[in-house]
């Protein structure tokens, strides 16, 4: 798979919020609020023993191409293109997963943090990458190291990122999008705060049309 590929799939959609849900009843609303934030893709973390069914769900939605996040085995790639992923995202490269979607035929984006593990990306016949955790690792100006000696890499960076470095990052032609979870945390969840989450997607759509 290719970064191209992601690039079709996300057909334009450079804010990606990265969402942990934990009860998959909050699923459908959550895909609501999101959507009419003006969000157009989702990453759900397979953090949670629902995950599969909260991606289902929100999958369901038709407003959101929702892919699946930390993704750490093969089989949890499989589970999670059952359930309707349109892509896969891990926090590390494995070549397991890798190799996995290559055979289910969806984009797959490993996390890198150095040159070498991007080397190894692109070794592998990948273009495009997560850059993790962009924030604690150096955040633009990590991105613009890596960058330059790789020109024909796009990024994805995610991590510590929140509305007030989103500018930073998207202005940068290497990235693709940038993924976030400032945008619908559990706390929002907790509280059934969807119109928080509605705002504070709205915002950030906001910010990467400028």
């Amino acid at each position: 798979m290719t970064g191209t590929d992601l690039a079709g799939v996300l057909d334009g959609c450079r804010i990606m919020p990265v969402l942990t849900v934990p009860d998959p009843v909050t699923a459908a609303p959550l895909a609501d609020a999101l959507a009419a934030g003006g969000a157009r893709c989702a990453e759900v973390t397979f953090r949670t023993p629902d995950a599969a069914q909260v991606l289902k769900t929100m999958a369901a939605h038709g407003g959101l191409v929702v892919g699946a996040g930390t993704v750490l085995t093969a089989e949890q790639a499989e589970r999670a293109v059952t359930a309707g992923a349109r892509f896969v995202v891990s926090p590390g490269y494995d070549g397991d997963v890798i190799a996995r979607c290559s055979e289910l035929g969806v984009p797959v984006v490993p996390g890198i943090a150095t040159a070498t593990e991007l080397m190894r990306a692109l070794a592998a016949g990948l273009d495009t990458v997560k850059l993790f955790p962009a924030e604690p690792l150096g955040g633009g100006a990590l991105l613009r190291a890596l960058a330059a000696p790789f020109p024909g890499v796009r990024f994805v960076p995610t991590g510590g990122i929140g509305l007030d470095r989103l500018s930073d990052y998207l202005a940068h032609p290497a990235v693709l999008a940038v993924g976030g979870s400032w945008m619908a945390t559990p706390g929002h969840l907790e509280r059934g705060d969807f119109a928080g989450i509605r705002r504070l997607t709205a915002e950030a759509v906001e910010r990467s049309a400028r």
